[in-house]
């Protein structure tokens, strides 16, 4: 007898791990303290988990498969992957365990030190393996995720027009940034009343995890994948469309906009990513979606989502570790919801503990971007970002974050960092008309942080970027200024970051 190991991001029936399974096998899911607490999950992302779990266990069961499944409550789990594989083991006899490999480097070393056999089989719900995406960038100086994403697109033929691009581009980028107006009838995505089983975890996680960040309720997502289904029906018909304009806008009382809030669903197994991307590319071939939009959406998935996966594999267990820039600096407590006066920060923490969502542009442009430019140490930036989105695991988090977000791993992901001024949140969004701070200042009290920290920020760095041709610009403008200008900035900053490292209200 064998054991056949589903985690709770594994919620698929063409998991590799189920489609090697016996009839005699024993399937065991566990919910363990040690996966929902070695950062401090969301509550709503460890309820939609734990409740999807749930149900997949029972469709599981109506296949007339055996699930041996702990609930957190179970006085006999023993709160840990291993311990529970090996409990099981105990229990029924079972002298070997087959899994799908997991996304975690940490769970991967988990499964291989069990005193028991454990294979773990591909994880083949993604579009490129380990050795395809090896073999992408063996010999490359750079690993640009545009020319993996093509290589993508040739793959699987999605907006293929024969061997080219449908449109004749294979990127339509220039047409995807316009700021977004407040609108009412703007299609909201589906929400759901939790049902029984929803009702009894969310009552668990409120009683287990009290102190999490977050807001537990009202919780409205999904969980299963009817629902997941019911959501991306709904994007495709009523927000794909205008997606593409508007990803990248940010409105403080519209924390969805266009976007799809199918990540969660994608990233849990509910939803397949080939099929979410075929019903945009053939909404598009009905006449149905606009070409940017549909292509800027498949982008998301079939090129950043597999090129992050293929990133994390390839550079290995230390990646969370990387800090190339030397930044320091503690997360400060406006990232856990303290008071701020920036308005822009506010807004996106607040979205997060409201939600455990924020898009692309506010994990990037707002959250980050404050982070890189204030020096903050990545591995505590790249745990909280772990923590508080209910889309986030490791492959794909991590290089998010400690590559493109912060530049930690010294450009393996982007070819340059993401830092902006107060400029590019003024125009991509309306918080600044409610900030404390004025964009428009360069200096003084009032200036905008962002403003300041950009330049302190380069001016720290400068034997880094100076010559970097996508930034290095900035430098010739910053040495245009007056040297009374550039000392105010570089003092402004230095008050701001010691007021920050103090815990003062910023």
């Amino acid at each position: 007898m064998r054991l056949i190991l589903i985690l709770g991001d594994q919620l698929s029936h063409d998991l590799s791990a189920l489609r090697a399974a016996r009839p005699d096998d024993i399937i065991v899911m566990a919910e363990v303290a040690s996966e929902a607490g070695y950062v401090p999950h969301h509550p709503q992302k460890i309820a939609f988990l734990f409740a999807a779990m749930r149900k997949f266990a029972a469709e599981l069961r109506a296949k007339r498969h055996t699930v041996a499944y702990a609930t957190l409550d179970d006085p006999d789990n023993s709160q840990s992957i291993p311990g529970e594989l090996l409990r099981r083991a105990a229990d029924h006899g079972a002298t070997s365990v087959i899994a799908t490999e997991p996304g975690e480097w940490r769970l991967i070393a988990a499964l291989s030190d069990l005193p028991i056999p454990v294979t773990q089989l591909p994880d083949d719900r993604f579009l490129a393996s380990h050795a395809e995406f090896e073999a992408w960038s063996d010999g490359r100086k750079e690993l640009r995720m545009e020319w993996f994403y093509r290589d993508m697109r040739r793959k699987t033929g999605l907006l293929m027009e024969g061997d080219q691009p449908a449109g004749g581009q294979w990127n339509f980028d220039h047409d995807n940034r316009k700021p977004a107006r407040a609108d009412l009838l703007r299609a909201r995505p589906p929400r759901f009343e939790p049902d029984a089983v929803t009702a009894q975890v969310l009552d668990l996680v409120e009683a287990r995890f009290p102190d999490n960040f977050g807001r537990l309720r009202p919780f409205t997502y999904a969980t299963d994948r009817a629902g997941a289904l019911q959501v991306l029906d709904h994007f495709i018909a009523h927000s794909l469309d205008e997606f593409g304009p508007y990803q990248d806008a940010m409105l403080q009382d519209d924390p969805f906009l266009h976007h799809s809030i199918l990540s969660p669903y994608i990233n849990a197994g509910l939803l397949s990513p080939l099929e979410v991307c075929q019903a945009a590319a053939d909404a598009h071939a009905a006449g149905k979606v606009r070409l940017n939009s549909a292509e800027g959406f498949i982008r998301q998935i079939i090129g950043w989502r597999e090129y992050m996966r293929g990133i994390y594999f390839l550079e290995g267990p230390d990646y969370t570790a990387r800090n190339v820039l030397g930044h320091d600096r503690a997360l400060p407590p406006v990232y856990w919801g303290a008071p701020t006066r920036m308005n822009c920060m506010a807004q996106a923490v607040g979205q997060t503990r409201d939600h455990a969502y924020a898009h692309h542009i506010q994990r990037l442009m707002v959250t980050g971007n404050f982070a890189l430019l204030a020096g903050i140490d990545p591995h505590q930036v790249h745990e909280w970002y772990l923590a508080v989105y209910i889309d986030a695991y490791e492959w794909v988090e991590a290089p998010n974050v400690i590559g493109m977000s912060q530049f930690a791993d010294g450009g393996v992901v982007g070819s340059k960092p993401y830092v902006s001024s107060g400029n590019y949140i003024h125009k991509m969004s309306d918080y600044c008309g409610g900030c404390a701070y004025k964009v428009a200042d360069k200096t003084g009290p009032r200036a905008c942080p962002f403003n300041l920290l950009y330049w302190d920020f380069l001016m720290r760095h400068r034997e880094r970027f100076e010559r970097n041709p996508r930034i290095g610009r900035a430098f010739a403008t910053w040495d245009r200024m007056d040297a009374d200008r550039r000392d105010r900035i570089r003092a402004d900053a230095a008050t701001f970051l010691t007021r920050l490292e103090a815990g003062e209200v910023v």
